[in-house]
């Protein structure tokens, strides 16, 4: 399969790893292949080894002014912080004092692999002392006064040069005073990894005894990096074994990567024509992007101050998108970046912004947009251009409200959209005819998105409506209301009270209309005493939706022991539901705890053995009510998706999809020219990059916002072939697994998505 795309990458992900430049990777070739020798050998072949090998030692003394301090090379920065705790713990170890109690201190916004490895050997070595995190203030720099206060009884302390999240970057000077007034004796490690290359460096004016670089954060390949070990600082090897090193580190030394970092090093000293910019260059640079993201998301906030970090590093938040929104946003555009540390790639939110004070959903929308000191004018400009091509792609679906031009490429919105924020629902059907829509269970959290869809579909709201009082959340339809229907009375749920009566399964109801169908409330009691579903209907008659609050969820039922519950209700609720809904209709729940996104009465059957006896008539109100209680006993303690998954055993298994790569997807469609191809990214991620090649004339875009409305219009086709695509090909992996569960059994997935699909 070929996936072509226009656009070159622009990577903005530097603080994760960068490209070896051309000169380094030139450099590591030639050391493969002329000055291969081994640097101990005494041959002339092994001399010059040894050579190229010092030659790069005495360049990193003078970039980082080390004066008769140690450069001890190594595999990374993560080896060069276990050589310093190790040794400076060892060392402390022997003259401990039975009767104290010692800590040791790091910095809240130090990488993990600090508070980690300082955990790992005090265990090991079994000191005992405690860790305690280093507070920072809202701008992320140290407090001096609790370093103060807690340094005298330190055995060692961790701080960063530069944050890899936020670039923020401590003051080293007023550190050293603090620490050495309070404890002269203590040892002192400073993360450098992300301070090589963009803040000055001159380490033995300090009285840091340790600190740690990586290589391929500055342009070198992986696996290779150095320590600075201050000159009569304690040392323990952390690799023994045939002395290499001076026999502080064995091992054959990594001369092709010692070679690359000497030609990095050659352009930091300028000694020849440098690829790395002038601090003002890149102080520019960051003004120009920054500047752009603030053209193509109005409300972004930046979450650090440019004040005190290094300028190659911007950590912002756009309002109403999650991280993973604009990364997939941005990846599309075939810009990189990131949600934060690349080694927590899947943490969904960052501890350095919640150290640093941020409010939660900053933290949890959080993108990392970093460069590298070789970044160019002309990758600058593209970048900018490329971030405002997103930014229109998101405005023309509807997510963001952008005027002019581009409204007449606005795919209208016609039928049903899923929102989600964390495992809640909320639910939009808009019918494009009369350009009325519904919204049911609102959440606050979606109000700017919903908000937003409404304005730029130009749709007329009816009503917003809950399925019943959420103990969870606060619902976000009272500020919708006021805002759209300032007029419309209704009650507590948001239902109007202008609606008629009318007929279903022979039961007088309400409804109101929407365009030709009609929204019909029908009271179903359980998980709370004012519970209801909403059924939407069809001019014949047929329910096409049921929004069954949390009456019925995925794989369990809803729980009734809260005060304003009875399970004797929801045994009435769920046989009068099913009876007019029937085994098939699609049940849209105000949860999905499990990214399974809709169910039906058949497909609980399958797995939610409790529901299956009711429906049959196999179990009595009193049996119901006894197992129901002893299921709800079980979830109380459970949070999270725990409550799903606890219900029932075997509840929240995932069906074992097929999985194509791109070759075998290739050879499938030759052979079966009836396979059909859905990609699962949302409008602007395929407007932005969707060209498929040969196969594009058998694909169609069903976003996952979409994919419930796709399952009620395909559900006589529920056994062809359908093959799923996105991007990395982990939502595509959800959605099948949700699909087989709804009866599609021959769906298949791309694994890898478009990221691993030959271009």
């Amino acid at each position: 399969m070929h996936h072509t795309s226009p656009l070159s990458q622009i990577y903005l992900d530097a603080n994760a790893t960068t490209p070896v430049l051309p000169q380094a990777a030139k450099a590591a070739l030639g050391a493969m292949e002329d000055l291969f020798g081994n640097p101990s050998s005494s041959h002339i072949t092994g001399l010059k080894a040894k050579s190229l090998m010092e030659q790069t030692r005495l360049r990193a003394k003078q970039i980082l002014g080390s004066g008769q301090g140690n450069i001890i090379f190594t595999s990374g920065a993560t080896e060069g912080i276990q050589t310093a705790i190790l040794s400076a713990l060892i060392k402390a170890k022997a003259s401990l004092d039975p009767n104290k109690q010692y800590s040791l201190l790091y910095g809240a916004t130090e990488h993990k692999a600090v508070p980690n490895s300082l955990a790992h050997w005090n265990q090991l070595l079994e000191i005992g002392a405690e860790l305690k995190a280093i507070p920072v203030d809202d701008k992320g720099a140290l407090d001096l006064d609790f370093i103060a206060a807690e340094v005298p009884n330190a055995l060692m302390i961790c701080t960063m040069a530069v944050n890899n999240e936020t670039g923020v970057y401590q003051d080293l000077k007023a550190l050293d005073t603090c620490i050495r007034d309070h404890n002269p004796e203590v040892f002192w490690m400073v993360d450098c990894v992300q301070a090589l290359g963009k803040r000055p460096l001159a380490l033995a004016q300090t009285s840091i005894d340790y600190a740690p670089f990586s290589g391929h954060k500055l342009y070198a390949p992986k696996g290779i990096g150095f320590v600075y070990i201050r000159d009569g600082a304690p040392f323990t090897p952390f690799i023994a074994g045939g002395g290499q090193e001076g026999g502080l580190r064995s091992g054959t030394e990594n001369l092709p990567g010692m070679a690359a970092l000497n030609q990095v090093f050659a352009m930091l000293l300028a000694e020849q024509d440098s690829a790395f910019h002038s601090l003002s260059t890149l102080v520019d640079y960051r003004e120009q992007l920054a500047q752009a993201l603030k053209r193509a998301f109005p409300t972004l906030v930046f979450n650090h101050s440019f004040d005190n970090s290094v300028p190659t590093t911007l950590n912002f938040a756009v309002p109403g998108f999650s991280s993973k929104e604009i990364m997939d946003l941005f990846d599309a555009a075939n810009i990189r970046v990131s949600s934060g540390s690349a080694c927590s790639s899947k943490v969904t939110r960052s501890f350095v912004l919640d150290a640093m004070g941020l409010p939660a959903w900053q933290s949890e929308s959080a993108i990392r947009l970093s460069f590298g000191p070789a970044m160019t004018q002309t990758e600058v400009d593209q970048a900018c251009e490329r971030i405002q091509s997103a930014a229109n792609a998101l405005g023309n679906s509807c997510l963001t409200l952008s005027s002019g031009e581009a409204s007449a490429d606005k795919q209208p919105l016609n039928g049903l959209v899923q929102l989600k924020s964390g495992s809640s629902c909320s639910w939009i059907y808009a019918d494009q005819e009369s350009k009325q829509a519904v919204v049911i269970d609102p959440l606050p959290e979606l109000d700017q998105r919903i908000d937003t869809l409404l304005q730029c579909q130009q749709l007329e709201p009816i009503a917003f409506i809950d399925t019943h009082g959420h103990a969870d959340h606060v619902s976000g339809r009272v500020a919708l209301a006021a805002r759209y229907l300032p007029e419309q009375t209704s009650d507590h749920l948001g239902w109007p009270e202008d609606h008629q009566i009318t007929e279903i399964g022979a039961r007088p109801a309400q409804a109101i209309s929407l365009g030709q169908y009609s929204l019909v409330k029908l009271a179903t009691p359980g998980h709370t005493n004012d519970s209801i579903s909403l059924l939407l209907c069809s001019p014949q008659g047929e329910v096409s939706y049921a929004f069954c609050g949390d009456l019925v969820l995925m794989g369990s039922l809803g729980r009734t022991n809260f005060d304003s519950s009875c399970a004797k209700q929801m045994y009435n609720s769920l046989k009068l539901l099913h009876s007019l809904i029937g085994d098939d209709t699609l049940l849209c729940p105000s949860h999905d705890y499990n990214n399974e996104f809709t169910t039906s009465f058949a497909a609980e059957f399958r797995v939610n053995p409790l529901l299956n006896e009711v429906i049959n008539g196999t179990i009595s109100m009193a049996q119901f009510e006894l197992q129901k209680a002893r299921l709800d006993t079980h979830l109380k303690d459970e949070a999270g998706s725990e409550i799903i998954c606890g219900a029932y055993t075997g509840g929240c298994s995932k069906a074992k999809v097929k999985e194509y790569d791109s070759q075998s997807l290739q050879l499938q469609v030759s052979q079966s020219p009836q396979l059909k191809l859905l990609d699962i990214r949302e409008p602007h991620e395929y407007a932005l990059q969707h060209e498929l090649g040969t196969l594009s004339e058998q694909t169609i875009n069903v976003p996952m916002t979409r994919l419930v409305q796709f399952v009620q219009e395909h559900k006589q086709e529920s056994d062809a072939e359908w093959v799923l695509v996105c991007r990395s090909g982990s939502r595509s992996l959800v959605a099948a697994q949700a699909l087989h569960r709804l009866g599609f059994n021959k769906i298949a997935h791309l694994k890898g998505g478009y990221a691993l699909s030959d271009s």
